[in-house]
C-alpha cells in the first residue's frame, strides 16, 4: 500500500477542549476568573507529567487573548527573565521549579508588584505542592498566597472515554482494543491521544479501511 503522508498534529489547547475529569471544579473556577465573575488574582496548578498543568496554563493565555487581554506565557527555564510581566492583564508561569536563582528573583519581585500595584491575573504551575517545591523561601510564600489546586491527570477509564467520545464526534466507531493499544504503546497524555485518533480517522478515510490494531501500527510506522 502507498504511504501516506500524515501529520500528528494535536490541535491548540483552549479551556473547552480541557477534559476535565476530577478537575472540574479548577475548570470552573478558571472560568470563572477570567470571566470577571470572581476575582481571585493568584491561583497555583501543580501535579505530574501529563497531568494537563500546560494544557491549562496555555488555555487560559489564549482565553485572554481572545479577550482583549495583554497576556504573557512564560515556559520556565535557568533564565527565565520576568522583567515585562508588571505590564501584563495576565501572567501564565509554566513550570516555576525550573527557575534559576535569578529567575526566583525576578519573579518574587512580579508578585509583589502584581499585589502592590496592578490588577494583573497570575497563574502559576509547578510539579509539586508549593511547600515541597525547592525554592527561595519567600518565594514559596507568595506562590501560596491565592488558590492552591492539584491537578489530577486522568484515569484509563476517564481517557477511554474522552477518546470513543471525541472518535463518536467524528461519526467514528472505535473498538475498546485500539484504546488499549494506544493507551500501552503510545504517549499517554490526552492531547497526543486526540492527536492520533485525528489521524487515524484521515487514514482510514484514505486508505478505506477500518479503524483497527494493524492500521494503527501502519500510521504510526508512516509518521515516525
Amino acid at each position: 500500500m502507498k504511504q501516506l503522508p500524515l501529520d500528528i498534529v494535536p490541535p491548540p489547547p483552549t479551556l473547552s477542549n480541557f477534559v476535565s475529569g476530577r478537575n472540574a471544579e479548577l475548570l470552573q473556577t478558571l472560568d470563572n476568573i477570567l470571566m470577571a465573575r470572581e476575582h481571585e488574582r493568584f491561583v497555583y496548578l501543580w501535579g505530574g507529567t501529563g497531568c494537563g498543568k500546560s494544557h491549562l496554563l496555555q488555555g487560559a493565555a489564549s482565553a485572554c487573548k481572545r479577550n482583549d487581554m495583554n497576556t504573557l506565557y512564560f515556559a520556565c527555564g535557568e533564565r527565565t527573565s520576568f522583567a515585562n510581566g508588571s505590564e501584563a492583564d495576565c501572567v501564565m508561569v509554566d513550570d516555576v521549579d525550573r527557575l534559576g536563582a535569578d529567575a526566583q528573583i525576578g519573579l518574587f519581585h512580579l508578585y509583589n508588584r502584581i499585589r502592590d500595584e496592578g490588577q494583573a491575573f497570575l497563574l502559576v504551575s509547578g510539579s509539586v505542592a508549593p511547600a515541597q517545591l525547592k525554592l527561595r523561601e519567600d518565594l514559596l510564600t507568595r506562590l501560596a498566597w491565592g488558590l492552591v489546586y492539584e491537578v489530577h491527570e486522568l484515569t484509563d477509564e476517564e481517557k477511554m472515554e474522552a477518546m470513543k467520545n471525541h472518535a463518536s464526534s467524528r461519526g467514528l466507531a472505535l473498538p475498546q482494543e485500539v484504546c488499549d493499544y494506544l493507551l500501552r504503546h503510545e504517549r499517554r497524555d490526552l492531547t497526543s491521544l486526540m492527536a492520533k485518533l485525528d489521524a487515524l480517522d484521515k487514514y482510514s478515510l484514505a486508505s478505506h479501511r477500518k479503524i483497527t490494531i494493524p492500521l494503527v501500527r501502519e500510521l504510526l510506522q508512516t509518521t515516525s
